[in-house]
């Protein structure tokens, strides 16, 4: 089984922190979801016949999305790939967009969750961080979607916003409950060098959530999930029981996926390939029968590390036998010395063979997995 992904990147405006690639000129959009289905096609290949469990549809905000345009999509991916009887089919959605007659378009293409871009419920932080929608639109979209029969609703959440103290992270967290999503992906706000904030921040008119409270947060966000019972099965991403999402966790299994669109990424296991993050450049190659990406070939220590970084921010950790069979890599020879201390220290637990994050470890895990990643590509276990 693999997973399709679809970049869409177009946004009603610019939201102060995000730098992923999209455009607030929506004049090509539909020109552009037709080369998206052109791709569809020009990428058939890929992904060598295996069936989509799960198709997710990303951005930018794919909620913009008319009628039309998702016919457009859904039927080159239908025509040209296998899908699975009971597929993940995932749309990215902002709650301004999410009324009754946009909720009733999606329900023909089968989609079945939501991933809907929230992040606070506080008008002023809404404001701050420049999002479209209001406190009330962030409230009855949930009810909306689940009225309209999508059970599986995840919402976004931000925490770490300079000059929110506390209790407003609480009162979010106590609303967000009050919906009882089956799925919240929180995440601590990074300040990106080419987004507003971060612009903001090189002109000194803005700066971070210093580092202790930024973890207090982050320990807030962890405790207050798991005393509602959502498993914290990822660092930023937490669910109740049976509702991971599908889609993500393949990312983190290092199982196929095909991008499509601009700046989407592929991976094939062999290698990564990134499409371009230009919409009219990609508009004219994909034309001329050409998708407009950049390869990079995967080696044997793109991969270990790679491997590092993923499975230790997830609940089922990294596997030691995994790391020696596939890659003839002896984390435990390799590192001795360093995970006795983590043990020590009570950063992470070895059950059998699989290193796992304890919650104080969970405070640390880019760290951890970048002291573990290898800078050669050589016989590891020399």
């Amino acid at each position: 089984m693999a997973g399709l992904y679809v970049h869409i990147p177009f946004c009603k405006q610019v939201c102060h922190y995000c730098d992923f690639h999209f455009s607030t000129n929506q004049q090509v959009k539909t020109e552009l979801v037709e080369q998206i289905a052109h791709e569809l096609l020009l990428q058939k290949d890929y992904l060598q016949g295996e069936p989509l469990e799960t198709i997710y549809l990303g951005g930018g905000t794919p909620s913009l999305l008319a009628a039309a345009e998702l016919d457009i999509l859904f039927s080159a991916i239908h025509k040209n790939y296998k899908v699975s009887t009971t597929p993940e089919i995932t749309v990215e959605a902002n709650p301004d967009d999410l009324t009754p007659e946009k909720l009733r378009e999606l329900k023909p293409f089968g989609v079945n969750r939501l991933s809907i871009g929230i992040q606070s419920f506080d008008e002023a932080v809404l404001r701050f961080l420049n999002r479209a929608h209001t406190a009330n639109e962030a409230v009855e979209c949930v009810e909306l979607a689940r009225n309209a029969g999508i059970k599986n609703i995840s919402i976004d959440l931000i925490y770490s916003i300079p000059g929110q103290p506390e209790e407003v992270l609480k009162k979010n967290l106590d609303k967000a409950f009050a919906l009882l999503p089956t799925h919240i992906s929180a995440y601590s706000l990074t300040i990106e060098e080419k987004t507003v904030f971060g612009k903001w921040a090189k002109q000194g008119k803005l700066v971070a959530m210093d580092d202790d409270k930024a973890t207090a947060q982050f320990e807030l966000v962890m405790d207050s999930l798991t005393r509602q019972g959502y498993q914290h099965y990822e660092i930023s991403n937490y669910c109740l029981p049976g509702y991971e999402s599908k889609h993500n966790t393949s990312y983190w299994q290092q199982k196929k996926y095909l991008g499509v669109g601009p700046s989407a990424h592929s991976f094939n296991t062999l290698s990564r390939q990134f499409n371009i993050n230009n919409n009219h450049l990609y508009i004219k190659n994909i034309k001329e029968g050409k998708v407009p990406f950049e390869r990079e070939i995967l080696t044997t220590q793109n991969k270990i590390n790679e491997y590092l970084f993923t499975s230790l921010r997830t609940k089922h950790g990294c596997s030691l036998t995994l790391l020696a069979n596939q890659y003839g890599h002896d984390l435990l020879k390799v590192n001795d010395h360093y995970i006795s201390q983590l043990l020590k220290k009570e950063l992470i637990t070895l059950t059998g063979d699989t290193i796992i994050l304890t919650r104080a470890g969970k405070l640390l895990a880019d760290q951890i997995a970048s002291d573990l990643f290898i800078t050669d590509d050589h016989d590891q276990t020399n």
